[in-house]
């Protein structure tokens, strides 16, 4: 069994900046994946940002260019910088895996329990 642990979350004004992280623990045997989802109240939950065994990188539109899955976060972890931030960005933000464990043939999706990032005055 895998899980995710989140770390960070909170208020911040607008421009401001915030840092998220999660850690993944049990047993794994190959990360694919690791990365940010967020949903908004009344919307869908929605791609922030992801990094893939490769180390390419995929953002969403919204927050190319203010949001960064930093390198070199540590075995089995992932972080979000998140600059330049704007009212629109508040929101649940969940810690996304694509994992494969011991037991497992393939990659399991996992998430963690979500962390409230509210940006507002």
């Amino acid at each position: 069994q895998v899980q995710l642990v989140e770390s960070g979350g909170g208020l911040v004004q607008p421009g401001g900046s915030l840092r998220l992280s999660c850690a993944a623990s049990g047993s794994i045997v190959t990360v694919n994946s690791m990365g940010w989802y967020r949903q908004a109240p009344g919307k869908e939950r929605e791609l922030v940002a992801l990094r893939f065994s490769g180390d390419s990188t995929r953002y969403s539109g919204s927050v190319q260019g203010r949001f960064t899955i930093p390198r070199g976060n540590g075995k089995n972890t992932v972080s979000l910088q998140m600059n330049s931030l704007k009212p629109e960005d508040t929101a649940v933000y969940y810690c996304y895996a694509n994992i494969r464990g011991a037991r497992d043939s393939y990659g399991v999706v996992y998430w963690g329990r979500g962390t409230l990032v509210t940006v507002s005055t």
